[in-house]
């Protein structure tokens, strides 16, 4: 099974835990890197998931956000191609001004993606293309949920 990780849940990682969703979104991030780093999922990556990394104003989420990065798989370089998909998602899916989110869900599609997480929640109602959007909890209660 494979994943892409937005930025939003990386940095979910970083962020106050003291609401309960924020607290169960971290742990739920903190649980897929458990099963990253056992095999369990193999995690893939983009040039522009870097680069919205490199952005970010803190040096040591940068670090650790960069480093997670490392562990991917595999790592789709941007493209013409890839750029005109972004911009067909927001047209098509009223996501908003084309930003790099357009261009993660556009890499996660190519690199066929299983699941796109993140804790954006207006991405997770209006995307309707064929990768899986969700939220780290909802991933993990997903793929931990006893088979019936």
């Amino acid at each position: 099974m494979r994943i892409y990780l937005d930025t939003s849940a990386l940095n979910r990682l970083f962020d106050d835990r003291s609401q309960m969703r924020i607290a169960l979104e971290a742990k739920a991030m903190e649980s897929i890197l458990l099963l990253i780093e056992t095999g369990a999922v193999e995690f893939v990556a983009s040039e522009a998931l870097a680069y919205e990394i490199s952005r970010n104003p803190y040096p040591d989420s940068q670090a650790i956000a960069l480093g997670i990065l490392e562990i991917a798989r595999t790592y789709q370089t941007l493209t013409p191609e890839l750029l005109f998909r972004g911009q067909q998602l927001e047209a098509k899916d009223r996501i908003g001004q084309l930003d790099a989110l357009h261009i993660d869900i556009a890499c996660a599609e190519i690199l066929a993606a299983d699941y796109f997480i993140t804790c954006d929640d207006r991405l997770v109602r209006r995307y309707k293309g064929n990768t899986q959007v969700c939220n780290p909890v909802d991933f993990i209660l997903s793929v931990t949920a006893p088979e019936t």
